[in-house]
């Protein structure tokens, strides 16, 4: 019976989490309907409902939310307890989430964890580009990826990349038909290609610096983008100005694709950081997948 009480409630916990039987069942390795008759029968015996269910979402109770609030840092507890004894294997074993943005992701991340997962393929790695401040304990990601500035006061914070600039670009076409901008004020006469912010809902504002003057500016625009290799190539068809990290752009500027304006305006900006709850006792494979990623000037 204990056993299966402690499978029924990580059950409950994945289908709670996830706000969804589908996606739990994919998580847990079982059918929609098993899951369900679990879930059923938990109820049955508990005699309490701990879900309601609707045809398009799947909530908590307050009963389920008591429930979860207690048994979900338990099973937590049990998990890393697991993956810490598969630890002392020969090779470390275990799953890894991580909220990135797309720029760090691609730069930084990819070219590290192939190598890595050569080393530990026992080790999963999941990567989710988002470009709002993601509740990395709330949303249960092992750790997040953001610009050192970006990074809360109580979390462990480790350097992975050098501080870079950003560059203000447009096409040659583009310039044929508007003079470049020679203060990010001349932006409001221009056309931005723009990223829309999760978080908030609103657009990124463009943020300068020049002789200790900073400010924020938007540069209104026919195209909003959450992808920064989206934002470049319409900047390549001269669509609009888009403000872009240095490396992603500076063959383009070589090759005379693309134009840089406002470079003395755009000093660097903090290199991107990996942080993670100070709380949380991190799991073997994650202390080593740190030890790879930390930035060595």
């Amino acid at each position: 019976m204990a056993r299966d009480n402690v499978n029924d409630l990580t059950a409950f916990v994945a289908v709670a989490r996830e706000r969804s039987f589908t996606r739990a069942a994919a998580q847990l390795g079982v059918s929609q309907p098993a899951l369900s008759r679990t879930i059923r029968a938990l109820e049955a015996r508990l005699g309490v409902r701990l879900l309601t269910r609707n045809t398009r979402s799947v909530a908590p109770t307050e009963a389920g939310e008591s429930l979860l609030q207690m048994a979900g840092p338990h099973l937590e507890g049990i998990e890393v307890s697991l993956a810490i004894l598969s630890s002392l294997r020969n090779k470390p074993a275990g799953s890894v989430r991580i909220t990135s943005v797309e720029h760090a992701s691609d730069s930084i991340l990819a070219p590290a964890l192939g190598k890595f997962l050569l080393d530990y393929p026992d080790v999963k790695i999941e990567v989710s580009n988002d470009y709002g401040l993601t509740d990395i304990v709330a949303e249960r990601y092992d750790a997040g990826v953001r610009l050192g500035e970006q990074v809360a006061k109580d979390m462990i914070s480790v350097r992975i990349g050098p501080d870079f600039c950003m560059a203000v670009v447009g096409a040659p076409s583009y310039f044929a038909r508007r003079p470049p901008p020679l203060t990010p004020h001349d932006l409001t006469a221009h056309l931005g290609i723009n990223l829309r912010l999760p978080t908030s809902g609103g657009l990124w504002s463009w943020p300068f610096a020049k002789n200790g003057r900073e400010l924020n500016v938007r540069a209104e625009g026919h195209l909003v983008f959450n992808t920064v290799s989206l934002m470049r190539d319409m900047a390549l068809a001269g669509v609009g100005l888009a403000y872009l990290p240095e490396d992603l752009v500076q063959q383009h500027i070589a090759e005379g694709r693309l134009i840089r304006v406002l470079s003395d305006w755009c000093p660097p900006v903090t290199g991107y950081h990996l942080y993670y709850p100070s709380r949380r006792q991190p799991l073997p494979a994650f202390t080593l997948l740190v030890d790879v990623l930390r930035y060595k000037a």
